[in-house]
């Protein structure tokens, strides 16, 4: 599985003393996870594209591997409606990655990538904090059949909430990103991606109204 494989080439660099059959076994075990049956955007796709983005993004990365990790873990722990999710999952790959006797900076920053994610709002220096959110808000900008099955799928992960609610909500986050001066931080992105997003969400605020 090429997914699978790129996780073991960036995690043997964050921790080359580890066995590649002990690194396939946490590969799995966070595919596992975004195979959740509740999860209905933030599944193994979503991972897939993010890890795709990243890719696309590398040349502006400081370390690569380091935001390939966040990556993989940056919604390893999903609860829909809960504000802790990038925390836990932060804690999680700390903790792993800590007992992989992983470089310790690279620890804590593979931890901060991860928390980033919550907000999308990487500092102006944080390199690699902005090809994560960048790679993380690409599908705002993909085409508009894969945009029209993204919005299903957010709304299938809320169908608990009731529609003025989640219309509400939603509205208020979009409105969010069109008020930034950049969606996308690195000049890549931005160049590809930015008017397309912008376009796409737009759209999506009209349907919403």
């Amino acid at each position: 599985m090429e997914l699978l494989g790129g996780w073991v080439r960036h995690a043997r660099r964050m921790a080359p003393s580890i066995d590649r059959t002990d690194l396939e076994a946490a590969g799995l075990e966070l595919l596992a996870r975004y195979e959740q049956p509740h999860r209905a955007y933030h599944d193994k796709r979503h991972l897939s594209e993010v890890v795709a983005g990243v890719a696309l993004l590398a040349e502006h990365a400081r370390d690569l591997s380091a935001v390939m990790m966040a990556a993989w873990w940056h919604d390893a722990v999903y609860e829909i409606g809960s504000d802790d999710n990038e925390e836990a999952s932060a804690q999680l790959a700390t903790a792993t990655l800590a007992g992989w006797d992983a470089d310790p900076d690279r620890v804590l920053a593979v931890g901060e990538l991860v928390r980033m994610t919550a907000q999308h709002a990487p500092g102006d220096h944080d390199v690699d904090g902005q090809v994560l959110s960048d790679a993380d808000l690409a599908i705002l900008a993909s085409p508009k059949h894969r945009y029209a099955v993204y919005v299903t799928d957010v709304r299938r992960e809320y169908a608990a909430v009731p529609d003025v609610a989640f219309r509400a909500g939603r509205a208020a986050l979009l409105r969010g990103l069109l008020e930034r001066p950049a969606i996308y931080r690195t000049p890549s992105a931005h160049e590809r991606w930015e008017a397309d997003a912008r376009t796409n969400v737009e759209a999506e605020l009209r349907d919403l109204a």
